[in-house]
């Protein structure tokens, strides 16, 4: 009975927390009324990375992230950002003073990050150039950077 009733309890818990994993298709962002304009994704290997202005890891993940934008873009890959702010003056106000040089959009509607099950910032997914979700992460942590970029490279 305690086994059962137990079963129970921890059923719905892991339903609700679906989201993407690993191996998942990623869906079409343009499905989700993101505000601002999308790269090309077709064929790249995307870096999606959910953040948002309040988020400290997500402030000290920006420099990495730059440099990954500005020394992988001409070997296929994408750095996108998917903002989670509720207004775009937030964003916006953050932006001008934190240097961003990747796309970033805003999911103003908070439909993307509600498909992804993010509750985590900031959460990345790596995607291939099939469109598959091949690595999450969870959370930014200084000196994860190697693996990271590793993972990403062998993608390519």
């Amino acid at each position: 009975m305690f086994l059962a009733t137990a079963a129970a309890l921890v059923a719905p818990s892991l339903q609700a927390a679906s989201g993407w994993r690993e191996g998942d298709a990623m869906p079409d962002l343009k499905k989700f009324g993101l505000t601002g304009s999308l790269p090309n994704l077709k064929g790249k290997v995307v870096y999606l990375d959910f953040w948002a202005s309040w988020c400290g890891p997500c402030k000290a993940s920006f420099p990495v992230l730059n440099r990954w934008h500005e020394q992988l873009a001409s070997k296929g890959v994408v750095v996108l950002g998917i903002n989670v702010d509720e207004d775009d003056a937030t964003m916006e106000a953050f932006l001008k003073k934190t240097a961003v040089s990747f796309p970033s959009v805003r999911d103003a509607a908070q439909s993307l990050v509600a498909a992804a099950n993010v509750s985590t910032m900031p959460t990345s997914f790596i995607i291939d150039r099939s469109g598959v979700i091949r690595h999450v992460h969870n959370g930014f942590h200084k000196g994860d950077e190697t693996a990271v970029l590793a993972q990403i490279q062998a993608l390519l």
